[in-house]
């Protein structure tokens, strides 16, 4: 008779399907987005119209938003009084509350307060939560599993921007009440999975040190310039569509409504994509579309384009970004087991690096050339690329990258 509380995932399976440990990422894919997606669709409008922020202000916020990820590595402090699935639980109480009360500080202070705290139970359930996925889910479905996951939460999304569209103008909605409503939902939804779903012990107890391994270097590298160039266009490019375009916050939502519908019918079809190619076929289209995509963000400013031609980029942007799950899969592929936990926790601390201080600094490149901060993303992509050139075709522990010769011969 397994225990309420306590289910080795060795037994996982003898639980319904809506118990196990698949189904408990499900839902917490679901719950993240729902306060996270609010939050973004009505920052840019929220501190243009109520706090007047400019470029400088608005890279200034991002840049304290984003310091908890550069900390993530305190996560593996935390775990030594806490298991990681009860972390992913009080994280995500933690943003909902967050998020529920930002609209009540309508000021540069009061927002990077509340900023930081939502920050802090984002970043930290992320960090859990990568190391929760490699760890419950077999390595034969991780990418189909991972692209399902993706898929929720582009779900969950879809649906809180729905909502935004239909009702936003429509009620005359305010800031309070939708951030209000967005937070207490995700602490519901989050407040019942702790009720409803036991304690799942892995199968190979997680190293509570810090673990920092010379042959884990390339996904290191591909982690930190990932992360750099993808703060570049979560800062500045939903700014750009209200800034330049003068987007309401109804209009701004329909485009994340069409983005994350895109992203939720194509997500399973990008998992299949990896298990079948690869890992190093899939980051190289994701690299090598990504510089041409920046580079016609610069061409925005550049030449002029218009709206219409903005809105697809960021549809088609976040689409590429779908495949950034590779990253995991190449990471599972060749780490020890015991690995997982700590190095989800510094690979979250090196993707943050950058992103600590370049909001803030391209803040000021924006005020001069908002153009050339498109164009050092698009650089950055190119990087990004030559890296994923390095990744093996088929990795394994012992071949982490084709400088290492041609590696064992696939079954």
């Amino acid at each position: 008779m397994i225990k309420l509380r306590d289910v080795h995932l060795d037994e996982a399976h003898t639980l319904p399907r809506w118990r196990r440990p698949e189904a408990l990422l499900y839902v917490m894919a679901a719950a993240m987005p729902i306060s996270f997606a609010t939050w973004s669709a009505l920052l840019n409008n929220f501190v243009i119209d109520v706090v007047n922020f400019d470029g400088v202000d608005i890279g200034w916020l991002q840049s304290f938003r984003e310091v908890p990820g550069f900390l993530a590595i305190g996560v593996i402090v935390v775990l030594w009084v806490m298991r990681e699935q009860t972390l992913a639980i009080l994280s995500l109480l933690l943003l909902g509350a967050a998020t529920a009360v930002t609209a009540l500080f309508p000021s540069f202070a009061g927002l990077i307060i509340v900023t930081l705290l939502s920050s802090i139970g984002f970043h930290y359930f992320q960090a859990v939560n990568q190391s929760l996925q490699l760890q419950w889910i077999d390595k034969s479905e991780a990418p189909q599993t991972l692209g399902r996951i993706v898929a929720i939460g582009s779900g969950a999304s879809l649906a809180a921007y729905a909502l935004l569209v239909l009702t936003w103008k429509t009620f005359n909605l305010s800031y309070e009440f939708v951030y209000a409503a967005a937070g207490l939902t995700t602490m519901v939804m989050i407040g019942a999975a702790a009720l409803i779903y036991p304690q799942f012990h892995t199968r190979e107890p997680q190293s509570k040190k810090f673990v920092l391994r010379k042959r884990y270097w390339l996904y290191y590298a591909i982690t930190f310039m990932a992360g750099a160039r993808r703060q570049i266009f979560v800062v500045f490019a939903a700014f750009m569509m209200v800034e330049r375009f003068g987007l309401r916050v109804d209009e701004i939502s329909a485009l994340f409504l069409i983005n994350f519908a895109v992203n939720m019918a194509a997500a399973p079809a990008m998992g299949r994509f990896v298990g079948r190619f690869g890992e190093r076929r899939a980051l190289v289209f994701e690299y090598t579309g990504l510089t041409l995509l920046f580079l016609a963000y610069g061409g925005i400013y550049w030449f002029g384009w218009g709206l219409w031609l903005a809105a697809a980029l960021y549809v088609i942007d976040h689409l590429l970004f779908a495949l950034a799950f590779a990253q995991k899969t190449y990471f599972q592929k060749i780490c020890d087991p015991q690995d997982i936990a700590p190095t989800a926790a510094v690979a979250f601390t090196i993707n943050h690096i950058a992103a600590v201080f370049l909001p803030a600094t391209l803040g000021y490149l924006w005020m001069v050339s908002p153009g050339a901060v498109f164009g050092l993303a698009a650089g950055m992509a190119v990087v990004s690329l030559g890296l994923a050139l390095l990744v093996p075709r088929h990795p394994s522990k012992g071949y982490e990258t084709v400088l290492q010769g041609l590696g064992p011969v696939p079954a």
